[in-house]
């Protein structure tokens, strides 16, 4: 059985496969990628890779809802979510499209030694691999950069969306893109391994789990090839005794529970002040209660199905292993009785620190809420967490908010927000949350060479 398949989360069925490439063609590929770089690619000027970029942008948001149900059924998300992503991976290319000549020219210094000019060049391939919650999303952080960068980018997509990573490489060549500036990729992890290794390949950019970023990590580090990593997160939601719940309860909602909770930044541990954590829990609560399940293409559904059986059953295992040592489930969390791998959105207290699931992230459609009587002990509590990704700080007065963001031990913090993200925004964490940066001009800085020319003064 293949592993590139559509397996539709919302009916359990298999919808189409595609066969895994076999090592010749994966060859084959690397030489086509290769040659377009070094021939084509990275000689035109910017505003010429800008044309195509663009058009490619123009292409998808052109077709965003043909586009967007192809996520709908590929991994669950409700259709009005997968149209807002879809029209935000547009907005990315564009973005890099328009911006790119600006973030790459030269920059001119008077150095102590004479004059001092830096150019910013493409380093070749830039191998990615990418994870299935956001399919078209993370594909645009990493190809709107680098094609304007003049590096071509080879993917390795989950295999679970299959018909999404296929969409995606098609609007390249639809934008009249020579082959092999973006190239799409069904192979192994023992080819993807021997791919790092490959001279060629002179980046590697990952999204995913820790488990996955250590084993890339190492393999390119013992191929001295540079590395982007995106892993897990557990963000703080922090909720100050002065917040507003009106506003407070909405976002926790949209932070926590989009994308049924399958977000790395997605607001995993809510940590209230006392005076307000009854209230707000139970506010939560009645949220909760009011989200509709089904089929993620019909109108009126809130929340689809997870995005996998595996990912449904992780879940609800940790769920089960959090309450069986200590923790309260206050709401759902449970298998809902239907046809697809549909969970109920729930919410965990009293999780203790000797809880096994203490630091652990869960994947899914759980809040974690507790109770703290200080700002100082919800700093502490936001930094007991091996990650570092993003974070929240809901408050009246945004200087003493501010003041917490500063302590937070992440590499993002939004104060009366949730962490979020835009083409102009760089979006990166720390610790096991990974390093290096996406979008903004940080993200396109990432895999480029700073070559120095030196003029004596």
């Amino acid at each position: 059985m293949s592993a590139y398949r559509t397996l539709n989360p919302a009916t359990g069925k298999i919808e189409k496969s595609f066969e895994t490439f076999s090592d010749a063609t994966l060859a084959e590929k690397v030489d086509t990628a290769q040659a377009v770089w070094s021939q084509d690619w990275r000689r035109r000027t910017i505003a010429d890779r800008a044309a195509v970029v663009e058009r490619a942008a123009g292409l998808l948001r052109d077709g965003r809802e043909r586009y967007a149900r192809l996520i709908s059924i590929e991994m669950g998300k409700v259709l009005k979510e997968a149209v807002g992503e879809t029209a935000l991976a547009a907005d990315i290319l564009s973005y890099y499209a328009k911006n790119a000549e600006r973030f790459l020219a030269p920059r001119q210094y008077e150095a102590s030694t004479g004059k001092a000019t830096i150019l910013r060049q493409p380093l070749g391939i830039i191998y990615c691999i990418e994870p299935w919650n956001f399919p078209y999303y993370q594909l645009a952080r990493v190809a709107g950069p680098n094609l304007m960068a003049g590096n071509v980018v080879m993917v390795k997509h989950a295999p679970g969306v299959p018909q999404c990573a296929e969409a995606f490489a098609e609007l390249f060549i639809k934008a009249g893109a020579p082959e092999g500036i973006y190239t799409n990729l069904f192979i192994t992890n023992d080819q993807s391994e021997q791919l790092i290794g490959r001279p060629e390949i002179r980046g590697v950019a990952l999204t995913g789990s820790e488990r996955a970023g250590g084993t890339v990590a190492a393999q390119a580090g013992k191929a001295l090839k540079k590395t982007t990593l995106e892993l897990g997160g557990s963000d703080p939601f922090i909720v100050l005794d002065d917040a507003d719940l009106d506003t407070t309860v909405k976002l926790a909602v949209a932070g926590r529970m989009s994308n049924n909770g399958q977000v790395c930044t997605a607001s995993k541990r809510m940590i209230v002040h006392s005076s307000l954590y009854e209230e707000f829990t139970e506010r939560l609560a009645t949220a909760i209660a009011g989200f509709t399940y089904g089929d993620p293409l019909e109108q009126g559904v809130t929340h689809g199905p997870m995005s996998s059986e595996d990912a449904m059953k992780r879940a609800l295992s940790q769920v089960e292993e959090a309450v069986s040592h200590g923790a309260t489930r206050r709401i759902g969390a449970e298998r809902l009785d239907r046809d697809g791998f549909f969970m109920q959105a729930g919410i965990l207290t009293d999780l203790a620190k000797d809880n096994p699931v203490y630091y652990q992230e869960i994947f899914g459609p759980v809040a974690i809420v507790t109770p703290v009587d200080s700002d100082d002990e919800a700093v502490a509590l936001a930094n007991d967490s091996p990650y570092g990704l993003g974070g929240s700080v809901h408050t009246a007065d945004l200087a003493r908010g501010r003041a917490i963001a500063e302590r937070i031990e992440t590499g993002m913090v939004y104060l009366n927000g949730i962490t979020g993200t835009a083409p102009d925004v760089p979006f990166g964490g720390v610790r096991n949350s990974g390093y290096g940066r996406e979008l903004s001009e940080l993200g396109i800085e990432e895999f480029l060479n700073h070559k120095l020319i030196h003029e004596p003064a």
